[in-house]
């Protein structure tokens, strides 16, 4: 009898301590809790920490995050507003507010990151193709370029290197993706904390047209330092062959000055000479006579002189052997024997 009575309370105390575990919940500072009856929600959320009751068998707990999710979207390519198809990947910052809300019409987190997904890529979509690449990847407006200290005047009023302006910038992008996406998370229990662009890149297919157009860029500027620096050499040869036509004409007019006065003292040396007598003036017309003789009479030369020729007079006793004179004072030459020819 006292054994019966023994397994009685032990089977009663097993039962008792079954039925208060199944009616005892606890709530950890990071989760908040509902309660659902037979699949329906009932009572208030819990949303403090600590020890709990509920009814046994029929209530089940369930445990919902309190804390700051994560949100990171998968890359999704999209075009902007002025026409490139850039590649954007998303993240977003967000936590359960509305326990109620968030588990009649999510139940899980699993459901609530697919909806992020739809409204956050919905809205990012929507505001990249309302603003231009510019937009999206700068946030800094009033921006200055660092020009390069070879650019010239022309160089700088044609804008070379100037920078796109940016009316807007990506935080206010964020923003508006921010403001438009918050507004709809809300009906689901859900409050959006923060929204950031993490990468935004070229798709490939618009890739190598971007490389092209900036190395066309490139070539232009390059061009047109390689236009001005043949202007500048065109310059610099134009000024080299001035400057060198102006060093040689000076120095013929000094040459033929030095050769006039040389040619003048030596008249004067050759006047000094030669004025001394009679004899000396005789001299001198006898000589330079015989010099211009080298330079007149060559091989087969036929003269024709008037006997009052100055030329002629030193000529009359120097007929070669044979030759005969006109009347009128020529020299004619001797002619050959047959033998000879």
């Amino acid at each position: 009898m006292n054994r019966i009575k023994l397994v009685a309370i032990l089977v009663v105390f097993f039962v008792a301590t079954f039925v208060a575990m199944s009616s005892i919940y606890t709530v950890s500072e990071v989760e908040q809790a509902i309660i659902t009856q037979f699949g329906k929600p009932v009572g208030a959320p819990v949303t403090s920490a600590g020890l709990k009751l509920k009814l046994p068998f029929i209530q089940e707990v369930n445990l919902i995050d309190k804390r700051v999710l994560e949100w990171d979207g998968n890359p999704s390519d999209m075009p902007t507003k002025d026409k490139l198809y850039v590649s954007v990947d998303l993240f977003a910052r967000w936590r359960i507010v509305d326990p109620l809300q968030y588990f009649l019409r999510l139940r899980d987190e699993r459901s609530a990151q697919s909806r992020l997904d739809d409204v956050l890529g919905s809205e990012t979509r929507n505001a990249v193709a309302k603003h231009e690449l510019i937009e999206i990847v700068r946030t800094t407006k009033d921006r200055v370029p660092l020009r390069d200290t070879v650019l010239n005047d022309a160089g700088r009023q044609l804008d070379v290197g100037s920078l796109v302006p940016v009316q807007k910038g990506r935080k206010v992008v964020e923003q508006e993706i921010f403001a438009e996406a918050a507004e709809k998370v809300r009906v689901f229990g859900i409050e959006l904390l923060d929204i950031r662009f993490k990468r935004i890149n070229y798709n490939e297919s618009v890739r190598p047209k971007i490389y092209e157009r900036m190395i066309s860029e490139r070539r232009q500027i390059a061009e047109r330092f390689l236009s001005e620096g043949n202007g500048e050499a065109a310059r610099i040869r134009g000024n080299r062959v001035r400057d060198l036509n102006k060093i040689q004409s000076e120095a013929y007019r000094q040459v033929e000055q030095i050769r006039g006065l040389a040619d003048a003292k030596a008249t004067e040396i050759y006047a000094k000479a030669y004025n001394q007598s009679r004899e000396a003036v005789a001299f001198y017309e006898f000589t330079r006579t015989m010099q211009s003789y080298k330079s007149i009479i060559g091989e087969n030369t036929t003269l024709v002189l008037s006997t009052g020729s100055d030329l002629f007079k030193f000529l009359k006793g120097m007929t070669p052997d044979g030759a005969g004179m006109t009347p009128d004072g020529a020299v004619v030459p001797a002619k050959r024997s047959s033998d000879n020819r």
